[in-house]
């Protein structure tokens, strides 16, 4: 049988050969299309669309977010938080163009009012009324559907109320489909600590609070900051005290969300994050214990001249109008400050989310710091002329400064060092004379420099130091009062302190205007006792504090150190000498002036170790009279000293009575919170 031709090996290899042959045909004709094609898209590419698509790759762009950083925190020289940021949720309401009827709006703000936020706010949370409410949705109109103020823009959501409670939140989401345009958002915010007394915070002059960046006066405060660029409008900034000092070390840096976006500004890739850096914390040199014991001295000591039996006294009666008070504590060697107290003060937590204009016109007096600057309390706009703000004239407590001036200058000297003091001095051209007189017109007799500053005598002042400086410094010539100025500023007075606190009013020497008004004599008369000085209270602590250390003059200290939000040492702040006057003044005249710093002073004589100290009974012209303002210095111990203080009570009337009592209060909380260092280094009460 004859063999197939599948099975004839040469023709079986000659089939598989033409295979191949097709096979490597087909492949390179398939090849062959394939780049035809690719090279006539590519000239299509290259000379048909490149212009269309060179166009459409330059309409493709980023998108970059800012995201703001979360601030730093605040804490005192033990550690304690002053004020930090949360985390909360917050009620926003949705501005809807042409589809909120008034009616409605305005009924919804009554029920939020009435069925959540009085049944399940928090209790310690400011009340909203239904007005604030609709003020707060910002659509141009109130309550009442008055036109106010066109919205300020529709695309942000308005805050309504911060830090609901759980129970609010519940409520709201339960009954979402009948609280229309509202939604519930988490944010930070800002909380300050609060005081034993459940109602004010710890030192909220001196640390401040936020406000919203995108007010008019934000932009003002920090158009000269370049670091106010980073900034969003929706973010709060410092506005006052240690949060606007420190705003930048505060507030950290921003994070950015980056999108990458096309002509339609439709987001055409994932985004890149790149996150925020937390503010750096701060920490104080204040001490909360002392903080509060200060706030609550003032308090009660205000309290206390306005009792029946105080007004029935006899010397402490003069105290009895008495509505404000500040006081500064400052530690001799360092600068530091270690309490810086107002009275009244309050809540600072008011300003989260927005203060309320209701809560503005309340707490509005309040706000100042009256220890740099001026603040009154609560008046009317008719009755606040009739009393004195927060910066008084020093009276008797620049007379430690007086005899020391007048020792420098020769004016007194061991041959006429005793003056007869009869209660009453008279200067002035026969005709015109002027007299003056001490407190009380209480003759001393015969003192010496030293008995002057104990006794707190006026005529001495003005007849041993007030005179012979006009006549030895030209007469009428502004030399006298300049040179009498330049003395001055040596310890901080009449010049800021250099403390770096925003809004710090440098006082004034009014003596230069009073002598080109009246005379230069009765300038320098008056203002060698100190009724031509007006101080701040952080500049008589200053001025003490530089008596103490026997003429260095130290920048007040608030903060002690700067650590990353990981707790890493970013800054040391160091004391720092502003001015060292030492060598100016012989050794025996501090002796002199120091050993004279004995005047009566209630509550100081109690403590253990022993109080240098000047009262001050600043007398100032008011509408439709005169006030007494009491004011006291005191640094202690004598022998050591560590701790400088300085009062101020407007209209407290004597120092002794009005003030010295806060400082005794302070002086011992800062014993007990430095483990006795008064006492240990006075070495016990013993004379001197």
């Amino acid at each position: 049988m004859k063999s197939s031709i599948m099975d004839d090996p040469k023709k079986k290899e000659v089939t598989k050969k033409r295979h191949f042959s097709f096979r490597i045909n087909i492949f390179f004709f398939v090849t062959f299309v394939l780049f035809s094609v690719l090279i006539v898209r590519l000239a299509i590419l290259q000379f048909v669309q490149a212009k269309d698509l060179k166009a459409a790759e330059n309409t493709n762009t980023n998108q970059t977010n800012k995201i703001a950083p979360i601030r730093g925190n605040i804490y005192d020289s033990t550690k304690s938080p002053l004020a930090y940021t949360i985390p909360v949720q917050s009620l926003f309401f949705r501005i809807e163009p042409g589809q909120q009827v008034k009616e409605e709006v305005i009924n919804l703000a009554r029920r939020l009012k009435a069925d959540v936020f009085d049944k399940y706010g928090k209790k310690t949370a400011p009340a909203l009324t239904a007005e604030e409410i609709v003020l707060s949705m910002d659509l141009g109109y109130d309550i009442n559907e008055n036109k106010v103020k066109d919205p300020s823009y529709y695309w942000v959501p308005r805050k309504i109320k911060t830090d609901l409670s759980k129970e609010e939140i519940a409520y709201l989401l339960e009954h979402r489909d009948e609280f229309k345009w509202l939604e519930v958002t988490e944010e930070s915010i800002r909380t300050y600590e609060m005081d034993d007394d459940g109602v004010t915070t710890i030192a909220p002059q001196l640390i401040g609070y936020l406000n919203k960046y995108s007010t008019q006066t934000a932009q003002e405060m920090y158009k000269d900051n370049p670091e106010s660029k980073e900034y969003l409008p929706t973010e709060n900034v410092g506005f006052d005290g240690i949060e606007r000092m420190y705003q930048d070390d505060l507030r950290g840096t921003n994070g950015y969300k980056v999108y990458p976006v096309n002509a339609a500004m439709k987001i055409i890739g994932r985004a890149t994050v790149t996150k925020p850096v937390k503010g750096n914390n701060l920490y104080l040199s204040i001490n909360k214990d002392i903080q509060k014991t200060a706030e609550k001295a003032i308090q009660d000591q205000i309290a206390f001249l306005h009792t029946p039996y105080a007004r029935n006294d006899a010397f402490i009666k003069f105290g009895a109008n008495a509505e404000a008070g500040y006081a500064v504590a400052m530690e001799v060697e360092t600068g530091r400050v270690v309490t810086m107290a107002n009275f009244p003060d309050y809540n600072s937590n008011e300003w989260t989310g927005g203060i309320t204009q209701a809560t503005l016109d309340r707490v509005g007096s309040y706000i100042a710091n009256g220890s740099i600057t001026t603040a009154y309390p609560k008046y009317t706009d008719k009755e606040r002329p009739k009393h004195p703000s927060s910066i008084v004239f020093m009276g008797s407590t620049i007379k430690p400064l007086s005899v020391l001036i007048g020792l420098t200058e020769k004016l007194i000297t061991p041959a006429n060092q005793y003056y007869n003091d009869t209660g009453t001095f008279t200067f002035g051209k026969t005709g015109s004379a002027s007299s003056i007189s001490n407190s009380g017109k209480a003759a001393y007799g015969m003192i010496d420099a030293s008995g002057s500053i104990e006794h707190s005598s006026n005529t001495y002042m003005s007849a041993k130091v007030g005179i012979p400086f006009y006549q030895k410094y030209g007469g009428e010539n502004v030399k006298v009062t300049d040179k009498w100025a330049e003395y001055l500023a040596k310890f901080g007075i009449g010049v800021k302190t250099g403390s770096g606190l925003p809004n710090e009013n440098a006082g004034s020497n009014d003596f230069a205007k009073n002598a080109k008004k009246d005379s230069y004599q009765s300038a320098m008369v008056y203002a060698s006792w100190g009724q031509n000085e007006k101080t701040t209270t952080l500049q008589l602590a200053q001025f003490a504090a530089t008596l103490a250390s026997r003429g260095k003059k130290m920048k007040p200290l608030f903060v002690d150190e700067i650590r990353s939000f990981e707790g890493n040492l970013v800054r040391k702040v160091e004391p720092e000498v502003m001015e060292d006057s030492t060598d100016l003044f012989a050794k025996g005249d501090w002796n002199t002036i120091i050993h004279g710093m004995k005047s009566g002073a209630e509550g100081i004589e109690e403590l253990p170790y022993n109080v240098a100290r000047k009262t001050g009974t600043s007398t100032q012209a008011v509408s439709g009279g005169t006030i007494d303002n009491a004011v006291f210095i005191a640094f202690a111990p004598v022998e050591n000293p560590k701790l400088a203080v300085a009062v101020v009570v407007p209209e407290g009337g004597y120092g002794r009575y009005g003030a010295s009592p806060i400082a005794a209060k302070i002086f011992q909380a800062y014993d007990a919170a430095n483990d006795g260092v008064l006492t240990k280094a006075g070495g016990g009460k013993k004379p001197w």
